[in-house]
């Protein structure tokens, strides 16, 4: 035996090994820092199999065995040739403490236990986390319902539809090949079948072109196509389809490349340059919806924290490497969030009524490039000691896209979200990295 890792889980039994059952669980409790995808879920604890994706396009296939529920269940590495070099055997085990549940993982394998604790302490931290969070949506009136999603297999759709599933919601993702399974049904962004969103109560529309890379004119087209008329059209489709809350991705760029220290909320003006622009066309494409009487919520998103993509995924090989330091003066202000929490501002946007019109997904407390480079820094135990001229962008991106991208500061605060007293898991920015880098110091 390598390791065993165990905590106590503010949930009752019965609901903490149903949560396990449930379509995303695994991708809910896969570290975002590990290089590894889930190629397929197991379709049951009992007997099924699961296959995750490792590099060099290894298959690491695991067999769920010895199901005992609520107490037990076992997955066992079967796919070749990983099997015949490597042994691992994880028992996962619950029991009630009263009204919480004890959750054990021990795990027979030759690797050693040192290697394999952060991404147990990761899953445990996860886990937690979640079913507190989807226990105080139902206390605020969240019920099971159905949603359609675009952009589900995306940086943010990917972390966001697996939440839901694993709070009890059906989960229909929206996609543009041949449908896998029951749970996804083809979308043409230009025209949606009229029967696309049928029997479907709510709409999270994540669909889009990155917006990284040099403005040139192609660019900015594709950036523009993926959002303006694809937005106006599932809109207008949800206008006449039942639809109760639709739910479209947006940014901070709405409020411009550079407004100095003013001190930003969803009542403040747009600003220039091309990604205001482009933002107030998005949200505005979503007025048929509005016009019709559903409820709209676009979700205004700052820096995202994951290394699966945005920012971070930039900055920590460089930094992990003592590569790393400040942007230019490193003056500008970075407004962030965790992804955890932008899935929870989403998830609140689906059940909290009150909320309409604009939401700004950012964490409390904005930080200026200086501050965030030498967290990063610290989190990772390297040096940040080697800034990035301010030409180094201009002449990767250019002088407008550097400006709008990489030099962008915005200090932007989550009005709405606060005046709704809504509670933020990582509303710091060293908690957070820690926590989706797997640094959090051992207790």
């Amino acid at each position: 035996m390598s390791l065993i890792c165990s905590s106590v889980v503010d949930a009752p039994l019965d609901e903490v090994f149903a949560w396990h059952e449930r379509p995303g669980a695994v991708h809910r409790l896969t570290p975002p820092w590990q290089p590894v995808g889930v190629v397929r879920e197991a379709g049951s604890l009992d007997g099924g199999r699961a296959v995750l994706g490792l590099p060099l396009g290894l298959r690491w296939g695991a067999k769920h065995t010895e199901y005992a529920p609520p107490h037990r269940f076992v997955d066992e590495l079967d796919s070749a040739p990983l099997r015949w070099a490597l042994r691992w055997r994880h028992t996962h085990e619950f029991e009630a403490e009263g009204d919480r549940t004890r959750m054990t993982d021990r795990v027979d394998t030759p690797v050693p236990g040192a290697l394999l604790r952060s991404m147990f302490a990761y899953r445990h931290r996860q886990l937690a986390a979640d079913l507190a969070a989807q226990a105080a949506a139902r206390q605020a009136g969240d019920r099971p319902m159905t949603v359609a999603i675009t952009g589900g297999s995306g940086f943010v759709g990917g972390a966001l539809w697996p939440f839901l599933s694993t709070a009890g919601h059906r989960v229909i993702r929206l996609v543009r090949h041949t449908p896998a399974g029951p749970d996804e049904r083809q979308w043409d962004p230009a025209r949606p079948k009229p029967d696309l969103l049928s029997d479907v109560d709510a709409v999270v529309h994540l669909a889009g072109a990155s917006i990284a890379g040099r403005f040139a004119e192609n660019h900015r087209r594709e950036v523009r196509s993926s959002r303006i008329e694809p937005t106006r059209a599932l809109a207008g489709l949800a206008a006449t389809s039942g639809v109760q809350v639709f739910v479209s991705a947006s940014a901070i760029g709405f409020y411009g490349a550079d407004r100095g220290d003013e001190e930003l909320t969803e009542d403040s003006a747009r600003g220039e340059g091309f990604l205001a622009d482009v933002v107030a066309d998005w949200e505005a494409a979503t007025e048929p919806a509005a016009s019709a009487g559903v409820r709209v919520v676009t979700v205004r998103t700052g820096l995202v924290q994951s290394p699966n993509g945005g920012t971070l995924r930039l900055f920590h090989p460089l930094f992990a490497a003592g590569l790393g330091g400040k942007l230019g003066d490193g003056r500008m202000w970075q407004s962030w969030i965790g992804m955890d929490d932008l899935v929870d501002v989403y998830h609140r946007a689906l059940y909290d009524t009150s909320l309409s019109g604009p939401v700004n997904a950012v964490a409390p407390h904005a930080v200026r490039n200086s501050a965030y480079t030498a967290t990063l820094a610290k989190v990772l135990h390297r040096p940040a000691l080697l800034p990035v001229p301010s030409f180094g962008p201009r002449l990767l991106l250019g002088e407008q896209d550097a400006r709008e991208l990489a030099e962008a500061s915005q200090l932007v605060r989550p009005a709405v979200l606060t005046k709704a007293g809504h509670t933020f898991r990582h509303p710091d920015l060293e908690t957070a990295l820690r926590h989706v880098l797997g640094r959090v110091p051992e207790s």
